[in-house]
């Protein structure tokens, strides 16, 4: 392995470590070896890895938000649909209740109508009962009033024979 390859792995692993002191030991090596000119290129790579390591923490770190942002909002809806299904479930008893009144209420005002509409018909079958009893009575009254003016059988020739004497 070469010295460059090696002081460069060395560094990032001090600066990942957060190493000071190893990170300037080398950092006096590297200039006293390879001059002053040529800090950049161990520079440059630390801020590399550094940047590497700053996208790989910001993945992890989004990575975390988003599965616990994903959580809550699936404990959220969940919280909303049962706060939902309990409120609507609410609405329609309330419902059923008003519904149950009306239709109580429409059927006792059917019972008040059907119930005097019968006694009106019982009245009318009454009066007309009546009057067909009264008209009968009548008929039977004048049928056992009325008398023919024929005698029995018996005498029909008595009564014959004395009619014509007397004529």
């Amino acid at each position: 392995m070469l010295l460059k390859n090696h002081l460069i792995e060395v560094f990032k692993k001090a600066s990942s470590e957060n190493n000071f002191l190893l990170k300037e030991n080398i950092v006096l090596k590297w200039v006293h070896r390879f001059g002053i000119d040529s800090l950049s290129d161990l520079l440059i790579h630390s801020t590399v890895l550094k940047e590497k390591q700053n996208k790989k923490e910001n993945q992890e770190q989004i990575s975390l938000i988003d599965e616990v942002t994903e959580e809550e909002n699936q404990e959220q809806i969940s919280l909303i649909d049962e706060v939902t299904e309990e409120e609507n479930q609410e609405q329609i008893s309330l419902i059923d209740e008003v519904t149950e009144e009306e239709n109580q209420e429409q059927i006792s005002l059917i019972d008040e109508v059907t119930e005097e509409e019968n006694q009106e018909q019982i009245s009318l079958i009454d009066e007309v009962t009546e009057e067909e009893n009264q008209d009968t009575n009548k008929i039977k009254q004048y049928i056992n009033t009325q008398k023919s003016p024929l005698p029995y059988i018996k005498n029909l020739r008595k009564w014959i024979n004395n009619d014509k004497k007397a004529s």
